[in-house]
């Protein structure tokens, strides 16, 4: 990850008509961050006294945090984000990468795609998640920046805008509801992980159900050339 992302995005890239961009949700598309949302929601259910399953919680990933609580109907949500943030971060060492995600990344990278990623975790639990990837992600976008949150076109959009790409020319790559809902009222193209947590919704969008499957967005010759997977 190349710039933190709880700093001011870069000042934007210079357009190239050329450029293509990935970007990407985290939970259920770069980290198997699961056990680490269970966890933390327990610690949750034990200092606030949340009855709500953790399957109710999960239904609405993908989006900000407090969005998921007023759907939930908890009360005192600043508190309950803030056990729930602490927990996470004391906890994220169980989080995994999905198997081909570096290599798949790398191959991205080695054919001139610029990477970002667009996610509704906020900073503090997304940051130390993404450094341990080791890629150059050119831009992060969290609901610590501008704009609405997801299901929104606006982090999408956003994003873009750092890396100086234009939406034809990028695809998202997410893994619930609100990760396609974005990508159509962003106008960009969009690819469901079929190894994350949720289900695609009408129209039936391109499905990739691995990593490694995302290479066939790759001209033939970048993949010859710069793929090592």
């Amino acid at each position: 990850m190349t710039i933190p992302a709880h700093e001011s995005p870069p000042a934007p890239a210079a357009p190239n008509e050329s450029s293509r961009a990935l970007l990407l949700d985290l939970d259920g598309v770069l980290l198997d961050t699961r056990p680490v949302m269970r966890k933390a929601w327990q610690r949750v259910q034990e200092i606030h006294g949340v009855a709500l399953p953790f399957r109710d919680y999960e239904r609405h990933l993908g989006r900000e945090f407090g969005d998921i609580m007023q759907r939930l109907g908890v009360t005192d949500a600043e508190a309950v984000r803030r056990t729930y943030e602490a927990e996470s971060v004391a906890t994220a060492h169980l989080a995994e990468e999905f198997a081909g995600i570096d290599e798949t990344l790398h191959a991205f990278v080695a054919a001139d795609w610029r990477l970002g990623v667009v996610t509704s975790k906020h900073v503090d639990r997304a940051a130390p998640l993404l450094a341990r990837l080791g890629c150059p992600f050119a831009t992060v976008r969290t609901p610590a920046g501008a704009g609405r949150t997801k299901p929104a076109p606006d982090p999408l959009l956003l994003a873009l805008v750092d890396l100086g790409v234009d939406p034809a020319s990028a695809v998202y790559v997410g893994d619930m509801a609100v990760d396609q809902e974005s990508a159509a009222r962003a106008g960009v193209p969009y690819v469901h992980a079929g190894w994350g947590y949720g289900q695609p919704t009408a129209p039936d969008p391109e499905t990739a159900s691995s990593p490694r499957e995302l290479l066939s967005l790759l001209p033939a010759k970048q993949l010859v050339e710069g793929s090592t997977v």
